[in-house]
């Protein structure tokens, strides 16, 4: 098997949680390195591979594959740097701060003929795909409206200073935000025109910590929700149709597992424990049905494979960098919606 070189921008949370892990156990990509700038840690997990003391040395080493995995401010300049030096790219979210960043990475990469995704590793939580299975089998009927929610209990600021001073990347918007929008996208599409209410909820919080998005699409709507002082979670996923409505709690167990230093396979990986199924309400054949749904496994690892065959096999990438610029137009017309309290047409 061709073997995708690869290298981290940095061995944080990200980079030992998300990335390397299913980077190592994949067995198409060679992860030879990370950009470290004060610690060495990641020769602790894999010793052999590098630590990098700057990009520079990263762009000229031998690699095919660089993973974007910094602070969201940094995204655009580091990702305009590894594209301009030949490499493919892989961007965590949110993918840029602007639409004008991202549409000149999106621009960018297709120049140079190089492949740009966008780590949209939620498409492949467990929850996920089981409403996701659920709104393709059209056992709802016509869809009035879906809500979903990223909610936490956690009312301390980060210890993350990047993450609550006032900076173009920071705030639940551009965090949890994209995860939320990018579902929503992906399974119904881009909508018509965008309603949002963004707070500021923490005691001296400096950053938004609360957002509440309204996308209208021609014939029902779809509400984003997500903040910090949520201590009994609502569903994750609401969704209601003129036949029935199904109804599933947040249950992904992966992120979870990871922290714990739990290695990704490709059998029992991502299975949710039981009583976290779905609840289905609805009507199928003039029948009233109401039953619980088993939860399809979620795998992180098919992403790695999509950027993998993208590479190799010049397929569409598993999240497009389109799609990461769809996202920013969603978030900054949350942005403006919020400012002037309207509507805002797309």
């Amino acid at each position: 098997m061709q073997k995708i070189k690869t290298a981290l921008l940095s061995y944080g949370m990200s980079g030992k949680v998300f990335h390397a892990p299913f980077l190592d156990f994949h067995p198409g990509f060679e992860l030879v390195g990370s950009w470290e700038r004060s610690k060495q840690l990641i020769q602790l997990d894999y010793p052999n591979v590098k630590s990098y003391p700057t990009l520079e040395e990263v762009l000229q080493d031998d690699i095919d594959l660089v993973i974007v995995n910094t602070p969201v401010g940094t995204h655009f300049e580091y990702a305009k740097q590894v594209l301009l030096a030949g490499k493919n790219a892989v961007v965590e979210k949110a993918f840029t701060t602007t639409v004008a960043e991202a549409q000149e990475l999106v621009n960018l990469a297709k120049e140079k003929g190089l492949k740009l995704s966008v780590f949209q590793n939620r498409r492949w939580d467990s929850d996920f795909k089981t409403v996701q299975k659920v709104v393709a089998d059209k056992v709802l009927g016509e869809l009035v409206e879906a809500e979903f929610h990223f909610d936490r209990y956690n009312p301390l600021l980060s210890p993350k200073g990047h993450k609550e001073t006032v900076n173009s990347g920071a705030g639940i918007l551009k965090d949890l935000g994209p995860h939320l929008i990018d579902q929503a996208l992906f399974l119904f599409g881009f909508p018509q025109s965008v309603f949002a209410d963004i707070r500021v909820t923490r005691e001296h919080s400096l950053v938004d910590d609360w957002i509440d998005i309204l996308l209208y699409y021609a014939d029902f709507r779809v509400r984003l929700k997500a903040g910090f002082f949520v201590r009994e979670a609502n569903p994750a996923y609401v969704i209601h149709g003129k036949k029935g409505s199904f109804l599933k709690p947040r249950g992904d167990v992966q992120e979870d597992d990871l922290k714990l230093g739990k290695k990704p396979n490709l059998t029992t990986w991502g299975t949710e424990a039981p009583g976290n199924e779905g609840l289905l309400h609805t009507e199928i054949d003039g029948r009233i049905i109401k039953e619980k749904v088993e939860t399809l496994q979620g795998n992180y690892y098919d992403f790695f494979e999509g950027v993998y065959q993208s590479i190799i096999s010049d397929t569409k990438e598993p999240v497009t960098a389109k799609e990461g610029l769809q996202v920013m137009q969603i978030i900054e017309a949350a942005i403006e919606s919020n400012a002037q309290g309207k509507v805002i047409m797309l």
